[in-house]
């Protein structure tokens, strides 16, 4: 990855907080994005990064991290900034639901997986799926305590963002492990699976390989 490039993360809740924290330690150019930056206390950002509104971060940036709920995807889709293209856009986000037994299962309707869906509702940007599987207090000190031991996966269509993707991860500490595609990204999704837990690499790959 270009240590050059911008990273927006949009929203700045447990998740983003802590991908604020260690990729502002690698590249320096990191911006956050909130609804209302005007809110946010100046010290809750650590040095040298901008909190502007969402829309001007996204504007500014290569690469654009959802650290939001699932249910602001719909907002951030539906006021998007016009003219941009191109963006990788990282997408942690699960909408987490129960079956009837009690088990997690995937909150969207029909067969998409998460990733997929939201690649056709931005159909101007570059998705992967990152960041999804990994419980959020598990996220925010595993890779920083752990570096090197834990598998991230990550899935997307385009093979230069998932390399872009990659380093992110590997700045956060984990270990980047390409899973293919978005169609082929149910086990990053609610009830997949590799959710919500944590692997080394071999055993990652014998949870994918076994399907269970």
């Amino acid at each position: 990855m270009d240590r050059q490039s911008r990273i927006a993360i949009v929203g700045y809740g447990p998740i983003g907080q802590h991908l604020t924290a260690s990729l502002r330690g690698e590249w320096r150019d990191v911006v956050v994005g909130v609804r209302s930056p005007e809110r946010l206390a100046p010290e809750a950002v650590p040095p040298g990064v901008q909190c502007v509104d969402w829309r001007s971060a996204v504007d500014r940036a290569s690469v654009v991290i959802l650290a939001v709920p699932h249910g602001a995807v719909a907002d951030i889709v539906a006021s998007w900034p016009a003219g941009i293209a191109d963006r990788i856009v990282v997408d942690p986000t699960n909408p987490v639901a129960l079956s009837p037994d009690g088990h997690i299962i995937t909150g969207l309707d029909g067969s998409d997986t998460v990733g997929s869906r939201l690649a056709q509702l931005l159909p101007s940007a570059i998705v992967v799926r990152a960041f999804t599987h990994v419980m959020e207090e598990l996220l925010a000190v595993r890779g920083r305590r752990q570096p090197g031991l834990w598998a991230m996966a990550i899935a997307g269509d385009d093979s230069s963002a998932k390399e872009t993707v990659s380093e992110l991860v590997k700045a956060t500490g984990f270990v980047p492990v390409d899973i293919g595609g978005l169609a082929d990204s149910a086990p990053l999704d609610p009830g997949g699976a590799l959710f919500p837990q944590m692997f080394t690499v071999a055993g990652m790959k014998r949870r994918l390989l076994e399907g269970v």
